[in-house]
């Protein structure tokens, strides 16, 4: 297990992040920190990924900040040029994933069949983001999966809530879930980051018990 997964392991959660305006991403950054959450998978959904991964990763160099919903080469490249130390992806490209392994960035792609697995053991990666987790089957479709793939892990990511995460964390093929409710995009809108770290507490508690 790498540094990168063995501290994404350690923390259990990842928290899905789409930011709409850069100023927000400090003091979202703070919350997490200050909620005991300091990791965040920032996505480049929006124009405001990339500065926001550099100014988070600046001010808060502790943090392990990655980039998601990576879905080209450039995507990667203005990632870890911004300070991302991980990259995640939503489906399988082999463009980049290739550019990752030869650059040995850890990367996390998502992936919701066999042969998806199967591409992952060719690049000799040995951790999956399953997404979306709830809607392909969840907990009972990654069991699955894990059968005939027994050194493969998950990060399940999709559908996952205060409600079922602790589930998912259960199976021992799963090394942490991916989720969004403690960082609610409405909360951050409104930039209520107070009671994101609430939320973010919450969590961390629950995985915790």
């Amino acid at each position: 297990m790498s540094d990168i997964e063995a501290r994404i392991a350690a923390l259990r959660i990842v928290p899905v992040i789409k930011l709409d305006r850069i100023d927000d991403a400090l003091p979202l950054a703070g919350a997490l920190v200050k909620g005991g959450l300091p990791v965040a998978e920032i996505t480049f959904r929006t124009d405001a990924a990339e500065e926001s991964i550099r100014r988070v990763a600046k001010e808060h160099p502790d943090m392990l900040v990655g980039a998601g919903t990576v879905a080209t080469v450039d995507q990667a490249k203005r990632a870890v040029d911004a300070g991302a130390a991980f990259i995640v992806s939503a489906g399988f490209s082999h463009k980049v994933v290739a550019h990752c392994v030869d650059n040995k960035l850890p990367v996390y792609p998502g992936v919701c069949t066999p042969s998806e697995l199967m591409w992952l053991l060719e690049y000799d990666l040995g951790v999956a983001k399953f997404f979306p987790a709830e809607a392909y089957g969840g907990l009972k479709t990654i069991k699955a999966l894990a059968a005939p793939f027994p050194k493969m892990r998950f990060m399940p990511t999709g559908g996952i809530s205060e409600k079922n995460v602790l589930d998912y964390l259960a199976f021992g093929k799963i090394i942490a879930c991916g989720g969004s409710w403690m960082v609610k995009d409405a909360l951050i809108a409104e930039g209520k980051f107070d009671g994101i770290e609430k939320l973010v507490r919450q969590a961390v508690e629950l995985v915790k018990s």
